[in-house]
C-alpha cells in the first residue's frame, strides 16, 4: 500500500495539481487585497465614503455603527456589505483570468501549416497524391492536364 501510495504521489498530475492549489491560494491574496485595499476605496468614496465591509442589517439586538462591534456584542447580523466585497472580488478574479488566458493564447505559436499531400484527379476527381503523374483510379496521365 505504501508502494502504490508514492507511486500516486509521484504521478505528475498530483505534484501539477499541488503546485495550482498553491499559486491559486496566493493568488487569491493578492486579489483579495487589490479589492480591499485599490478598488474598494475609490468604489467607497464615489459612494459617499461607504466601506462596503461594514454594511450590515442587526437582525437581534441593540443597534451597532461596525460589524466588530455588532459581532463583539453577540448580535446576529447580515452581513451583505462582506457579500458586495465578495462578488467584486470574484468579478475581478474572473476579469483578471480572462486577461491571463487571452493574453496566453496570443502568445501561443499557430501551428505551422503543410502544404497539401493530396489532390483531385482533373478527370475522374479522385482523391491522389500530389507527386502523383498518373492517375490510379482512370490511369490518366496527369502531366498532360
Amino acid at each position: 500500500m505504501l508502494k502504490e501510495f508514492k507511486e500516486f504521489i509521484a504521478k505528475g498530475n498530483v505534484i501539477d495539481l499541488a503546485v495550482g492549489l498553491v499559486i491559486g491560494v496566493a493568488f487569491g491574496k493578492i486579489v483579495t487585497s487589490l479589492v480591499n485595499d485599490v478598488v474598494m476605496p475609490p468604489i467607497g468614496l464615489l459612494l459617499g465614503g461607504i466601506d462596503f465591509g461594514n454594511l450590515f442589517v442587526t437582525l437581534k439586538g441593540a443597534h451597532f455603527d461596525t460589524l466588530k462591534a455588532a459581532k463583539d456584542g453577540g448580535a446576529v447580523t447580515v452581513n451583505y456589505g462582506v457579500f458586495i466585497n465578495t462578488v467584486i472580488e470574484f468579478l475581478i478574479v474572473a476579469l483578471v483570468i480572462f486577461l491571463v488566458i487571452k493574453a496566453i493564447n496570443r502568445m501561443k505559436r499557430k501551428p505551422e501549416e503543410l502544404p497539401p499531400a493530396m489532390k483531385a484527379c482533373p478527370y475522374c476527381c479522385s482523391s491522389i497524391a500530389i507527386e502523383a503523374t498518373r492517375c490510379p483510379q482512370c490511369t490518366s496521365d496527369l502531366k498532360a492536364a
